[in-house]
């Protein structure tokens, strides 16, 4: 009996240790340079969550709750920052540490990465990987919005990364983001930093091939992160954000680096969040509605991004009525988990892994349909061999659509609803040079996808895993 209550007592502790872990396989780049897939080679659809302030505001109640509802909802990364941006270097976190010694990179409080530990071994066990930002971009360069104090240079970085790097060698669900929301300045050491600091991260884990990397820039034109950084060989994929604005042809900057050389990943890291300030004008143009980004977000995987990161406002920050809110937050941050795009973007996912992903190619040409650059911009997708196509209609406008690039001569058309996940199967149809399709419901929010496959295929309901 004494027995048995030991070992009650120690199972009831040891989800309280931040040495209980479960193994992720590692995540690397596909051998088409186009996507990410795991360690044994099996496709990997980047579906992010922002929760910039993660480590530096919830504790590890809270953190679990985050985790396990984010899990639940169908994310499988979450991004989150060391040294964080809401005065994250001398506002303590709940137990009372902040992360460096006299804000020096080069002594890092353990008291403070100990908390860090903790909820990326919790991730793993959720199923998560963390995408882990050593630093917000304001440790660098203030700018006009930052809090700093600006602490780094080339020296202290490349400790850091090293330091940071070298904790964290063994947890397979890390993918590192350098950058933070800055963009590096011209004429200065920006660029030397963040290539110092991920030069120490690679020799921390053991070296490059073991250090999965990318960097969050601001919004930026005519690319992301590549606009800096494409030639670098830690550049593992491009990360863009496209800023909090609606109706912006997003799919514009994800064509970019699509067609750079050398190819490599591609995907929009901060899109238009849930309940942000549409352009920062809530006043005229109010708070972002689901469809805002639901359309942001089929534009840009449709356009050849590898995955998408959502972002809820309420949540990035960790708000609650007793913090400052950052540009008009709505409502406490455990509250907004469970807003309608947060249930929502698992659809997206369930739908690209629903058909061959690794051989998915951009197909623009395939909407005939004359177009503007609006929020009623048709875009398709399809396999490279041409066994299936993806067209996403975001305001259910009939549009004339090019089937020559398709295989099989009998076609079955499926209406796939971004909002449910729910498919409606069409009668399949003779192949032609083209067709027009008209989606089942129309107007703002009525966005739709329509799944075309060659009748020769089994490849199931669409969405359905």
């Amino acid at each position: 009996m004494l027995r048995t209550l030991i070992l009650l007592l120690f199972s009831g502790l040891a989800s309280h240790f931040p040495n209980q872990t479960s193994t992720l396989p590692r995540l690397k780049v596909s051998d088409n340079h186009r996507f990410l897939v795991t360690e044994d080679g099996k496709p990997f659809f980047y579906l992010g969550d922002t929760a910039w302030e993660l480590f530096h505001r919830c504790n590890r109640e809270e953190a679990d709750m985050y985790l396990r509802k984010r899990a639940e909802q169908g994310f499988n990364v979450v991004q989150a920052v060391a040294l964080a941006e809401l005065d994250g270097l001398n506002t303590p976190n709940p137990y009372g540490a902040t992360p460096l010694t006299d804000n020096d990179p080069t002594k890092p409080n353990e008291k403070y990465f100990q908390h860090v530990d903790y909820i990326i071994q919790r991730a793993a066990l959720h199923g998560i990987y963390i995408a882990l930002l050593p630093t917000w971009g304001d440790k660098l360069y203030k700018h006009s919005w930052g809090t700093g104090p600006e602490i780094f240079t080339p020296e202290n970085a490349q400790i850091f990364g090293k330091w940071i790097g070298t904790r964290y060698k063994n947890q397979t669900n890390i993918i590192w983001v350098l950058g933070g929301d800055r963009n590096p300045r011209p004429d200065t050491d920006d660029i030397e930093v963040w290539r110092q600091m991920a030069a120490g991260i690679a020799e921390g884990v053991g070296g490059q091939d073991k250090a999965l990397m990318t960097f969050h820039p601001q919004p930026a034109r005519p690319g992301g992160s590549s606009n800096w950084f494409h030639q670098d060989e830690w550049l593992d994929f491009n990360m863009h954000q496209t800023g909090h604005c609606a109706n912006q042809p997003t799919y514009e900057l994800i064509k970019n680096d699509y067609n750079l050389l050398p190819v490599k990943p591609t995907l929009d890291g901060e899109p238009l969040y849930e309940d942000h300030p549409n352009c920062f004008n809530a006043k005229e143009l109010g708070h972002s509605l689901p469809e805002d980004f639901r359309r942001i977000m089929y534009w840009n995987v449709f356009a050849g991004g590898f995955g998408q990161t959502y972002g809820c406002h309420d949540v990035w920050q960790m708000y609650t009525n007793d913090k400052t809110p950052v540009n008009q937050p709505l409502r406490p941050w455990p509250k907004a988990l469970d807003l309608p795009g947060g249930n929502q973007v698992k659809h997206l996912k369930n739908l690209m892994l629903s058909r061959p992903f690794l051989s998915r190619v951009p197909a623009p040409s395939m909407v005939l349909t004359a177009q503007t650059h609006d929020h009623t911009y048709t875009i398709a997708t399809r396999d490279q061999s041409g066994a299936y196509a993806m067209i996403y209609f975001p305001t259910g406008q009939p549009a004339e659509i090019d089937l020559r690039t398709l295989t099989g001569s009998r076609l079955k058309p499926w209406w796939y609803d971004p909002r449910t996940g729910n498919a409606i199967a069409g009668e399949n149809f003779s192949k032609e040079d083209s067709r027009t399709f008209t989606p089942p419901t129309s107007g703002k929010g009525n966005d739709w996808v329509l799944v075309i496959d060659d009748s020769q295929k089994e490849f199931g309901k669409p969405g359905k895993l």
